[in-house]
């Protein structure tokens, strides 16, 4: 497995050539993709969240498509659509596909389409197909949604529906840098030097092993029963959680950190990597009751109350 670190150390290196700093957010974007999963990236805007996932595309190899979500965007524009195709005097519909026909695909500010544009990329993140009119099409693997959206512009915008949110494998939280790293983000995108292509570390067929061989992480059964308690918690614990998290939560955590401890170069899931994943993995999941939002808390504070309770 410490072999497989030096893979995805050398991924950080060359993504750090472009992105400074967010080394959090590139290490739960790769477990989301070691988990042939799709994750969710909030955070402010102008702090490299498209870059990043752009970047990320490059490095592995994969093809990129990129649909900026707005109120009048239409599923076709999405999933494609049958246009007329004249040939030798004959009409024929012929089936134009949309930018959905990726490997990694970057819905940008999601939450600024609407329901039913939302909800076009349901049965690809779930199903890895796409349905137009009677005809069904199987997407190119791997194949991923790395959506983004703004938590602070709230007028104008179609929130995410509980169900449809829990499709996401992680919520990933984009903070600001500190100030040593500002400093070099503006000297590098201040100055007329850009950096050299990206070098290819990995391609599709590497990709899809390594998806294979996070699902053989070994991981103990304290460590499995804790998980599983921990998601079972969020159900039970009624003084801060008005409403808890799936069973698709549980799957998610343990394969989240299966994943976690490939990255880390360890050949078996710690205690650790359970209460590092447990963050992206509940703050979509869990639903805070009013008590606990009169308190001003987050839904980080009430995975932190959860984490505390089950040791």
């Amino acid at each position: 497995m410490k072999n497989y670190k030096g893979v995805f150390d050398a991924i950080s290196r060359e993504i750090e050539r472009v992105v400074i700093g967010q080394q959090d957010v590139i290490e739960q974007v790769l477990i989301a993709i070691l988990c042939d999963a799709n994750a969710l990236l909030e955070g402010y805007p102008g702090l490299a969240k498209t870059l990043t996932v752009k970047t990320l595309s490059d490095v592995m190899s994969l093809k990129f498509s990129r649909i900026q979500h707005t109120p009048d965007l239409m599923p076709s524009d999405i999933t494609g659509t049958y246009i007329i195709e004249e040939t030798s005097g004959k009409r024929n519909f012929k089936f134009q596909p949309g930018p959905i026909f990726a490997n990694i695909l970057l819905a940008d500010e999601i939450n600024r389409a609407t329901p039913k544009t939302q909800s076009a990329l349901l049965e690809a993140m779930q199903e890895k197909q796409v349905t137009v009119g009677t005809n069904t099409f199987k997407l190119d693997l791997p194949f991923f949604v790395l959506a983004t959206q703004n938590p602070i512009e709230q007028e104008g915008t179609y929130p995410l529906p509980e169900a449809q949110a829990d499709r996401f494998l992680l919520k990933i939280k984009v903070g600001y840098p500190s100030l040593d790293q500002e400093m070099i983000i503006a000297d590098r995108y201040s100055s007329s030097i850009r950096e050299n292509r990206m070098k290819t570390i990995l391609n599709k067929n590497h990709l899809l092993s390594l998806q294979a061989l996070t699902r053989q992480v070994p991981i103990a059964n304290d460590i499995k029963s804790r998980a599983i308690k921990i998601i079972a918690a969020t159900r039970t614990n009624k003084d801060v959680i008005q409403y808890g998290a799936s069973p698709r939560a549980s799957i998610g955590i343990l394969l989240a950190s299966k994943a976690r401890a490939l990255i880390k170069g360890r050949n078996h899931v710690s205690s650790e990597d359970i209460d590092e994943i447990a963050y992206p993995i509940l703050r979509h999941r869990i639903i805070l009751n009013f008590e606990a939002e009169r308190k001003g808390m987050t839904t980080d504070d009430a995975i932190k109350h959860i984490l505390d309770k089950v040791k």
